[in-house]
């Protein structure tokens, strides 16, 4: 299947469906090492003059290596018939199974970062900033106290979104 490269203004999903009720694979890595990791959490918009993605990974999840590692992550949402496979992305190490076997699900690296082949829509974005979130900086508790019981609060990381490609 073949990718066309669009701008972010001829976007035509919503965004807050996208990631939360779609889902999206971040992704990093390279032909030799990638890992990807299913998301519901994080955000799209413009700062500092760019478009930007924001994604958060806890401190345990396998895929903050290759994240942290690399200077580009992939941003990859899929159609429905893929649920199973975000599913198993998401509740699955790549540190226990090859993630892209086990689903099988086709990486590309002819760009910045990994992406699937499968993907109705990939975001390459470049890292610009990233953050480890605070406790002290909760100013609502109970979010602090719902979403982190274990205190493994989420790095954050912001990306120019440097390409979208759109499934053709």
């Amino acid at each position: 299947m073949a990718f066309r490269e669009i701008t972010v203004e001829n976007l035509k999903d919503n965004p807050f469906t996208l990631i939360n009720k779609d889902w999206m694979l971040i992704t990093a890595g390279n032909a030799q090492s990638h890992n990807t990791m299913t998301a519901s959490w994080g955000g799209v918009g413009e700062l500092w003059g760019k478009y930007v993605s924001t994604i958060y990974i806890r401190p345990q999840r396998y895929t903050l290596e290759f994240v942290e590692r690399e200077d580009y992550y992939s941003l990859c949402f899929f159609d429905p018939a893929y649920r199973e496979a975000l599913t198993l992305c998401g509740r699955r190490s790549g540190r226990e199974l090859d993630k892209d076997q086990a689903t099988g699900l086709t990486p590309l690296f002819d760009r910045e970062a990994p992406y699937y082949q499968q993907a109705r829509l990939v975001f390459l974005c470049r890292k610009l900033y990233r953050q480890d979130l605070e406790e002290r900086c909760f100013l609502d508790q109970k979010a602090l106290e719902t979403n982190y019981p274990q205190r493994d609060l989420h790095r954050m990381f912001i990306g120019e979104i440097v390409s979208v490609l759109e499934r053709e």
